[in-house]
């Protein structure tokens, strides 16, 4: 064999032996690149699992705190507005009044109202007329305005108020009530027109989660005396009592309570729009009276 034979052969083995790593080496790499793969897969699974089992205490967590909760209403229903009053102190207080007038309500279990007039003639002496009007308006508890007493409470001192500056009172005075459901005021004052001189006598009167309001006022008209203030008022707290008496009666009855609310209630925390509403009406019929 010659020697450039041999050197040729020599190259061939040379290269072979350089093949045959290059081949081992792809070989390796080709096996180590699925278990990597396999490592990121089983890390990537166990992020998720962590992100799930997060989650899930997140969950949990969040229905273990208590729902907001408020105190539940005493009251839940109100007495049929032209009944609060007994037949014997509308004959007293309107003795010539035929029947009650009961106000519009979209809902009579949270707020209702009657009036009743009454125009006794005596001829060539002149006339006595009476005007006399029980409004009610229930609150029902609520989470976000708050318990229904409380609610009751600010629409008290707001009726307060208002029969305080009714517009073109005379000799307005005011005194709290003692023994008349939770808290009362008396309000009186004149109001002067042409037919004669009306004496104006307003009980407001908050019960639990109930507010009434009693409006009474009387005139002699065509040259008859003017009623007295203080009789008017004396009849006006008498009725307010009444009334109060009612509205206990009716939820002692079985009616049913107030209950607390998970949930803002349009129908159980009237609107100040229709309180509103419903004491400008009887305060326009006072005036008209």
């Amino acid at each position: 064999m010659s020697e450039g034979t041999m050197q040729r052969r020599a190259q061939r083995d040379q290269r072979e032996d350089q093949r045959v790593k290059r081949l081992a080496r792809v070989l390796v790499c080709a096996a180590v690149v699925p278990v990597m793969l396999v490592a990121a897969g089983c890390s990537s699974d166990s992020g998720s699992d962590d992100g799930k089992d997060k989650a899930a205490k997140a969950s949990a967590s969040a229905s273990a705190s208590p729902s907001p909760t408020v105190r539940a209403a005493a009251y839940g229903t109100l007495p049929e507005s032209c009944k609060v009053l007994p037949k014997k102190t509308l004959e007293d207080l309107v003795p010539k009044a035929k029947s009650g007038k009961e106000g519009a309500s979209d809902d009579v279990a949270t707020r209702a109202s009657c009036s009743w007039s009454s125009l006794d003639n005596n001829g060539v002496k002149g006339s006595q007329f009476r005007w006399l009007n029980v409004s009610l308006l229930r609150f029902e508890s609520d989470v976000t305005r708050g318990p229904g007493d409380e609610l009751a409470k600010e629409y008290y001192d707001k009726q307060v108020r208002d029969a305080q500056a009714v517009e073109g009172a005379q000799k307005t005075e005011a005194e709290p009530l003692a023994e008349t459901g939770d808290e009362a005021t008396a309000v009186r004052y004149d109001l002067k027109k042409k037919e004669g001189t009306f004496k104006q006598q307003t009980v407001v009167v908050r019960v639990e989660n109930v507010v009434v309001t009693l409006d009474y006022n009387g005139a002699g008209l065509a040259g008859d005396k003017t009623p007295s203030a203080d009789d008017l008022m004396k009849d006006a707290q008498k009725a307010a009592k009444e009334a109060v008496a009612a509205v206990t009666k009716a939820n002692d009855e079985g009616t049913g309570a107030g209950e607390s609310s998970g949930s803002p209630s349009e129908a159980g925390s009237p609107s100040a729009s229709g309180a509103d509403s419903e004491t400008e009406s009887a305060s326009k019929a006072s005036a008209k009276g």
